[in-house]
């Protein structure tokens, strides 16, 4: 990524962007920081090479895909839309990689190996996971289970991760949240793949969070 102290050049310059955190690998966070990232790098002339670092960490090259070119050929003879240099480059498709028909504007993505490159915009993405999913291997469900704390995060947060520590089978997060009635609360969700772990854990968390009420 570009330091401040970078010098202006016609180079390319290229930027990466990690999401971590049970937050929002659980869809209760929704992410708002790569999004505004990624206009603010857009600004300063960063580029989307997603295709061409995808073919090379699977050490194979990439090149305009017969079969994504016909298929956005198509697309632009019934929707009368012009075959730019843009639209162009969304052929480009690793070798060997399945593609992802998108129903909504033409242009497929990809599979390969255990990657699935889909669409940014959401309602394409949507349309896309809906022609994934299928395909997806499917494994024991995640059960989650949620306790309201009636205690700040920061008040819980230690003894929250000395349960976790105990019950390395199941993963705890806390989620702050404003109650207009009680001001500043916590919801603190459990989740495991095995109900008696998970069971466990809840209840070792009301006992918790009943012992930080009394000695409030």
């Amino acid at each position: 990524m570009p330091t401040a102290n970078s010098s202006a050049s016609e180079e390319a310059v290229t930027a990466a962007l990690l999401v971590i955190g049970s937050k929002i690998l659980s869809g209760r966070t929704r992410d708002q920081n790569v999004g505004y990232i990624a206009e603010y790098l857009t600004a300063v002339g960063s580029g989307d090479i997603t295709a061409d670092c995808v073919a090379k960490a699977f050490g194979v090259p990439i090149d305009t895909d017969p079969r994504a070119l016909a298929i956005l050929h198509e697309w632009v003879k019934t929707t009368g839309a012009e075959m730019n240099e843009a639209r162009m480059r969304m052929t480009r498709i690793p070798e060997g990689a399945e593609l992802i028909l998108n129903k909504v504007s033409g242009a497929p993505g990809f599979w390969i190996g255990n990657v699935i490159v889909m669409a940014g915009v959401p309602s394409i993405m949507q349309a896309m996971l809906d022609e994934v999913a299928p395909k997806l291997k499917i494994g024991i469900p995640m059960l989650s289970e949620t306790v309201r704390a009636d205690a700040r995060e920061g008040n819980i947060g230690m003894q929250l991760g000395e349960i976790a520590k105990a019950n390395p089978g199941v993963a705890i997060g806390s989620y702050p949240f404003f109650d207009p009635q009680h001001g500043p609360n916590t919801n603190v969700v459990l989740r495991a793949r095995d109900a008696q772990k998970l069971a466990q854990a809840k209840r070792e968390v009301e006992e918790m969070l009943e012992r930080v009420r009394r000695a409030q």
